[in-house]
């Protein structure tokens, strides 16, 4: 008989399954890191992991469940150094420290995924709000400003400042990593 799942963690993948998801995600960065965003289509994914399109469709569902799956190991790293990485990210630096420095890593993640963040935030109308991610985000925040007045609003604005679209349009403005990230920072320390 196989044993259940305990409930904090995810249910076991068969083998072929799991070779399967693989072979979609290498192949999927591949396509990403040759060509952007625009190559992830379903049927140059399947060809290129040598599967068939209902496996990837099957799997991924469309284009924004692709780079979800593809930006999760980036999220997982930034989480657990936030959760259990040393000051001034992780839990020992004092508040502050730490949104400065989730400010900082977090700028660090957009700047090398910010068109993958843009297709994975876009893909539908508050897409953004509904990832399991922001919800982490938000929260880790929530905390990092209990000094606050409402300190789940500051983490909202400091959340909103991040927006992989907000963060493009000033980029297509002529803003610099270095202007965006000094003022965000400076949000952060208020």
């Amino acid at each position: 008989m196989e044993d259940l799942p305990l409930l904090d963690q995810a249910p076991r993948e068969r083998a072929d399954a799991a070779r399967n998801r693989a072979l979609v995600l290498q192949a999927a960065w591949r396509l990403y890191t040759s060509g952007g965003v625009e190559a992830l289509t379903t049927d140059a994914v399947a060809q290129e992991a040598g599967v068939g399109k209902g496996t990837v469709y099957r799997r991924f569902r469309d284009k924004s469940g692709l780079v979800a799956a593809l930006l999760d190991d980036k999220e997982k790293e930034l989480q657990l150094a936030m959760i259990s990485g040393p000051a001034p990210l992780g839990p020992d630096g004092s508040r502050e420290e730490r949104r400065s420095a989730f400010v900082g890593a977090y700028l660090d993640y957009v700047q090398a995924h910010l068109d993958l963040l843009l297709a994975s935030e876009t893909a539908a109308p508050g897409a953004r709000y509904r990832l399991g991610v922001y919800q982490f985000w938000k929260t880790h925040l929530t905390l990092l400003f209990a000094d606050a007045q409402d300190p789940e609003f500051r983490a909202y604005t400091l959340l909103a400042l991040l927006d992989a679209g907000l963060i493009s349009h000033l980029r297509s403005e002529g803003w610099s990593w270095e202007r965006i990230r000094a003022g965000v920072e400076q949000e952060a320390r208020r």
